[in-house]
């Protein structure tokens, strides 16, 4: 049996910063993988594939839009294998950074198969390998939630883990959920050309967005989506064409749509009902597993970091937590984690970035004494140049203008809201931004006129003007 001073489980985003950084600071690592080749959901099924998608159908609804608009011709008929395969050659350019091999090099021995807890210290690999870990840490993500829906497992059903191994375009799509993932993959199949359908239980999208910032985007993805709230689906039929039939029940009312393919997207679960965790001590609340702000769990040698936990399921969330889990874990400090400077994004078109309080947050919080700065981006002449001017900016602060939160609805606003992040994660007031500057003509100019209005209160409302007149007077 071999031993190890950290044995890390699951080769995602936050197993494999761990893994790495734990080996190069001098570690004997162990790297257990169910899958042949680390990456995790990210790679294989997430981030890396659905933005692959996303970029694809947005090439070709530019150009049907750029048709319309300039009075061209478009000609053919969409090759959708190809953006498939243009999603795995994404993936597999990305894989080389996270190959197997490459972890060996590394100094890391990465075994294949399910790990299993046998005891405290001890993880069984497959029905064969145990090792020993002095650490230990749970990185084994999570997987689709499939509701207890009457005929969808004999009619087939599609998730995020198997809709890029489609090679014909559904000519109409329902997607069940509205969140995040279903709204990427809806929006992007809808611009392939797909009749997509979006079944949300909910009376309205993302909840946990700031609600000045929903209106733009629904009003965005109803232009290519149609959308049925408060309703749910009962149950779902094969016809004798192979195409499914689904009844929606919406209040009094039932409705029968019929589909080529079904996308479920109602939300995901943790990986650790297979664990044997109930052979350690570790404490699952919901089958998240619970921490401490030191990302220890109630067996204080054995960690957990990414989708396990209830906080953040990002990987930039799972990379930041392994970090932190290296310094602990081999080196026994007491690093706590801390969430309030992690932005995250929804990649639909337009983007919506979100980072720290929203307004209702911040006053529930805080009070009143709070200050908002909005901007829309029509009144951005870079937007307006581009005619991409469906969104906004807004940043929330205190009354001294330290940063609360920030959220913006627009084009790429991922990218270019990301000096706010360092702004916040610096303790910098919200007018520093306002001090950069900022090349014209360029998308961050929304942020900067947002952060313009905190001076303009500064200098034009209350008793400074009424100085700054004295003193112009007298200077004169």
């Amino acid at each position: 049996m071999r031993k190890y001073d950290l044995v890390v489980i699951g080769g995602g985003a936050g197993g494999l910063t761990a893994a790495a950084g734990a080996a190069s600071m001098g570690a004997k690592v162990a790297l257990i993988e169910k899958e042949k080749q680390p990456g995790g959901d990210c790679l294989h099924y997430g981030c890396v594939p659905s933005k692959a998608l996303i970029e694809a159908a947005k090439k070709i609804h530019t150009a049907r839009f750029a048709a319309d608009e300039f009075g061209f011709v478009l000609q053919g008929e969409l090759d959708f294998p190809a953006a498939i395969r243009r999603v795995k050659a994404a993936i597999a350019h990305i894989q080389k950074h996270d190959d197997a091999d490459r972890f060996r090099n590394m100094g890391v021995d990465v075994f294949q198969g399910f790990g299993r807890f046998k005891d405290e210290h001890h993880v069984e690999i497959g029905h064969g390998d145990v090792v020993y870990g002095k650490r230990i840490v749970i990185s084994t993500g999570s997987r689709p939630v499939i509701p207890p829906i009457e005929g969808l497992a004999e009619t087939g059903f599609l998730t995020n883990e198997t809709v890029f191994d489609l090679q014909r375009l559904p000519k109409r799509l329902i997607v069940v959920g509205a969140g995040p993932i279903g709204l990427e993959l809806a929006q992007s199949f809808a611009r392939f050309g797909s009749q997509v359908t979006v079944i949300e239980y909910a009376a309205g999208l993302l909840g946990r967005e700031d609600q000045d910032i929903v209106p733009y985007i629904r009003a965005a993805l109803e232009k290519e989506l149609t959308f049925l709230f408060n309703a749910k689906v009962h149950k779902i039929e094969k016809l004798v064409g192979g195409e499914k039939r689904v009844t929606v029940l919406r209040g009094d009312e039932s409705i029968l749509l019929d589909a080529d393919e079904i996308l479920i997207a109602t939300g995901r679960r943790p990986n650790t009902d297979q664990l044997g965790l109930e052979n350690t001590g570790v404490q699952l609340d919901k089958g998240y597993v619970v921490v401490k702000e030191t990302l220890q769990t109630t067996v204080p040698h054995i960690y957990a970091i990414g989708d396990v936990l209830r906080a953040f399921p990002f990987t930039h969330a799972a990379g930041m937590e392994g970090k932190i889990v290296v310094g602990n874990a081999v080196f026994g400090l007491r690093r706590k984690v801390n969430y309030e400077h992690v932005p995250w994004v929804t990649y639909t078109d337009p983007e919506i970035f979100h980072l720290g309080l929203t307004e209702q947050e911040a006053r529930e919080k805080i009070g009143v004494e709070i200050r908002v700065y909005k901007v829309t981006l029509d009144d951005v002449d870079r937007f307006v140049a581009d005619r991409e001017m469906n969104g906004m900016v807004k940043v929330i602060t205190d009354e001294k203008g330290l940063i609360l939160g920030a959220h913006t609805v627009g084009k790429g606003a991922g990218d270019w809201m990301q000096e706010i992040v360092y702004a916040k994660q610096s303790g910098h007031k919200i007018g520093n931004i306002s001090n950069v500057v900022h090349p014209y003509p360029t998308h961050g100019a929304a942020l900067q006129r947002a952060a313009d209005q905190y001076w303009r209160k500064k200098l034009f409302e209350g008793v400074v003007p009424k100085i700054l007149k004295m003193y112009i007077r007298w200077f004169r």
